[in-house]
């Protein structure tokens, strides 16, 4: 409640310029639509908002340009899609089948073109530079092991995929300076 009544007092007087810090954070699913919702109007009707988030998903969201920050500096700064740009070949399909065998993970991992395999709650996200042939490699497996496919989609690189390969790239810069 004390968030949303902050939320409230700086909206009150329909600013000309918001700066907001994690806005959504502590809100429950409800209100958090409803204020994402509420800033997509106050700037369609030329209110700018500066948005800081560790909610890098709510960032691809509700920015129209996004400003990546790495140990105090701005490494990059632009329109979601054109960040994600910067690591365009780091593709991936997410798959979820009726039942996860023991061996699910390690088969998964040997499967031609997949560079890395990570648990997603009940789905698993397998990094490719060439979904087209891990698609045809997952339907396979399927089959050979009697699975029953109940999610496959296939993906582009997100934000996140975009910051941690920039943080990389800092802490490689890093280490290179200290040599």
């Amino acid at each position: 409640m004390k968030r949303k009544l902050t939320i409230a007092m700086a909206l009150i007087n329909e600013p000309d310029i918001l700066f907001l810090d994690e806005p959504t954070s502590g809100l429950d699913v409800q209100s958090a639509a409803i204020l994402r919702e509420t800033l997509r109007e106050l700037n369609e009707n030329g209110t700018a908002i500066f948005l800081t988030t560790h909610n890098i998903e709510e960032a691809n969201i509700m920015c129209d340009r996004v400003a990546i920050i790495v140990s105090g500096k701005i490494v990059a700064i632009d329109s979601p899609e054109r960040l994600k740009r910067i690591i365009q070949v780091t593709q991936s399909v997410v798959v979820a089948f009726d039942s996860n065998p023991i061996s699910l993970y390690d088969a998964l991992v040997r499967i031609p073109r997949v560079s890395h395999v990570s648990r997603e709650g009940d789905k698993c996200r397998l990094y490719t530079d060439d979904p087209s042939a891990v698609l045809s490699s997952v339907f396979e497996y399927a089959r050979t092991n009697n699975l029953k496919l109940l999610t496959m989609n296939t993906l582009g690189p997100c934000l996140e995929d975009v910051f941690l390969r920039l943080v990389e790239s800092g802490k490689q810069s890093f280490e290179a300076n200290k040599r």
